[in-house]
């Protein structure tokens, strides 16, 4: 026990460490980590590591999932839910018959055993293209429409894995019982995801605890996953309807005080998570290597080249016919013109697939009865050789590729047009503040108090005005928040000669800083909002 918490440790440090390598380097994190935990497993001497898939799918993936969703806005989903279906359930079922087919024609391959890989493979990964993707300048509808994609193909590809799994076993699957069993199987993880969501939020409005509600709040999605999952489902589509409710409900039955702790507790957990599944790919490249049969490597190698070029070529296939085709409908074209070819061709180059693809491969039963289940070895070795390539080669091309495509520049444009609505809607509600302050007043509040505050907010109103014209470079708000930070660091000195000199207590001094460290989250808060540069994290903005 003791050594494999050492283990765990280690894993988490060198986690960090590649991490923090990853932006001193301008290489996107995931490619970093994925290939220190090669590096790693190659060590000589080092006993191979192999992820339990049931680690992956119960302990590491529900709050992924549920962060996603309550980090995604609940509008811009609804309004790309038919990209974001086609995708994530279209595309899917493509790909995984494209790949059976490919398997069973060129490499002889068993039409069930060609379905588990292709189901196997079918989704892209939720967490490696959309690190990258925002860190750059991408129109915002694409990012709704991956980010949507990612948060529901989860489910569809390990619903059918089930089903090719089942039709491996029992010899065979009735077509009507498996659209029923996955419509049911949709309907019934919907509305437990979104009971768990509504039950949990108004058990933490109750509670009134920000410690409690952070708490119920990291068992939610635990408790959204679990229970469809056992019963046969995925869960995926549990936990992800639950983050979704929460981000549209969230803001007004959550405190801000459970916010501003949130905010860190779940940008750490969601951070330390992605970081430790990227390292574990990697580490999986020598128990794979080692689990082999000795042998056949010439089929293996083609089965991986066949396997990757289809599910490569295959969503590009998909993704132009699935963007234009329902736009020739005249209700869908009216409301949703037809958008230039390097949208949908972004969409299709961003078919990064993840740890998921390699849990489901690992759960594949190792034998039906006293046989052995059918190419487990190939699916395994072709699992990961499709992660590999997509992760770091389509992974590393992905800046350079929206750069060329000019997605960048419409990015900053789109941008920039957001930017303007913010400071706008800012100074309506700046107007409100003011428009209350001179009620205030006519009711005969203190006159002192009054005076104070309206100059405070009549201040703040100078400070957005000055950034209405988009003049980013040399913004009010922005230079006075970056000398705001120069005196709060002088109040923190000063603070500290004081308890130096034993002029103030420790409780003191704690209750002083954390009103500094408050003051300080929210110039930093102030100064990103003025600039539009993303200082922090912005997957640590998902709940309270």
């Amino acid at each position: 026990m003791l050594s494999i918490l050492a283990f765990g440790a280690v894993l988490l440090a060198v986690t960090a460490l590649a991490d923090a390598g990853s932006g001193r380097l301008g290489v996107p994190q995931s490619i970093v980590l994925v290939l220190t935990g090669a590096a790693i497993s190659i060590i000589p001497g080092l006993k191979p590591v192999t992820i339990k898939p049931d680690f992956v799918m119960l302990v590491l993936l529900p709050p992924l999932l549920y962060s996603a969703g309550v980090g995604m806005s609940w509008r811009g989903f609804r309004d790309n839910l038919r990209p974001i279906l086609l995708l994530a359930i279209g595309c899917v079922l493509f790909t995984a018959s494209a790949v059976a087919a490919a398997c069973h024609f060129l490499l002889g391959m068993n039409w069930a055993v060609g379905f588990v890989l292709g189901a196997v493979v079918a989704p892209p990964d939720a967490v490696a293209p959309m690190a990258i993707a925002r860190r750059l300048h991408m129109p915002q509808r694409l990012l709704t429409i991956l980010e949507g994609e990612g948060l529901v193909n989860d489910a569809t590809a390990l619903i059918l894995f089930a089903f090719a799994v089942g039709a491996v076993t029992s010899g065979g699957v009735s077509v009507s019982t498996a659209l029923a069993s996955f419509a049911a199987i949709v309907v019934g993880e919907l509305a437990w995801g979104l009971a768990v969501a509504w039950t949990t939020l108004r058990i933490r409005r109750w509670a009134k605890s920000p410690q409690s509600e952070i708490i119920l709040a990291l068992l939610t999605p635990f408790l959204a996953f679990w229970p469809p999952h056992a019963l046969g489902g995925s869960g995926v589509l549990a936990a992800v309807a639950a983050g979704l409710f929460v981000s549209w409900n969230g803001p007004r039955l959550i405190a801000s005080a459970t916010r501003l702790q949130g905010y860190f507790v779940w940008g750490l957990v969601t951070h330390a998570i992605e970081g430790l599944l990227f390292m574990l790919i990697g580490l999986q490249a020598k128990a794979l290597a080692s689990g082999l049969s000795g042998g056949g490597w010439q089929r293996l190698a083609e089965a991986a080249v066949v396997v990757t070029v289809v599910v490569v070529v295959v969503r590009f296939i998909w993704v132009f016919p699935a963007t234009y085709l329902p736009r020739l409908i005249p209700a869908i074209g009216r409301r949703d013109p037809q958008p230039r070819w390097q949208m949908p061709f972004l969409i299709g180059f961003t078919g990064i697939r993840g740890v998921v693809s390699l849990a489901a491969a690992l759960a594949i039963p190792r034998q039906i009865g006293d046989v052995p289940f059918p190419e487990r070895d190939l699916i395994l070795f072709v699992t990961f050789v499709v992660i590999m390539v997509t992760l770091i080669g389509q992974g590393a091309l992905l800046p350079p590729v929206i750069k060329a495509l000019g997605l960048a520049d419409e990015g900053r444009r789109e941008a920039a047009d957001a930017k303007k609505a913010e400071v706008a809607a800012r100074l309506a509600a700046i107007d409100a503040v003011l428009a209350e302050i001179d009620y205030l007043d006519a009711m005969g509040e203190d006159p002192a108090a009054i005076e104070a505050l309206r100059r405070r907010h009549g201040d703040r109103r100078k400070e957005y005005a000055g950034t209405a014209d988009d003049a980013v470079e040399g913004s009010p708000v922005a230079v006075d928040a970056r000398l705001q930070a120069r005196l709060i660091e002088a109040e923190r000195d000063a603070i500290a000669i004081a308890y130096r000199d034993d002029a103030i207590t420790d409780d003191a001094r704690r209750r002083i800083e954390r009103e500094l460290d408050l003051e300080d989250a929210r110039n930093l808060h102030a100064l990103e909002s003025a600039t539009g540069d993303r200082l922090a994290d912005p997957e640590s903005e998902v709940e309270g």
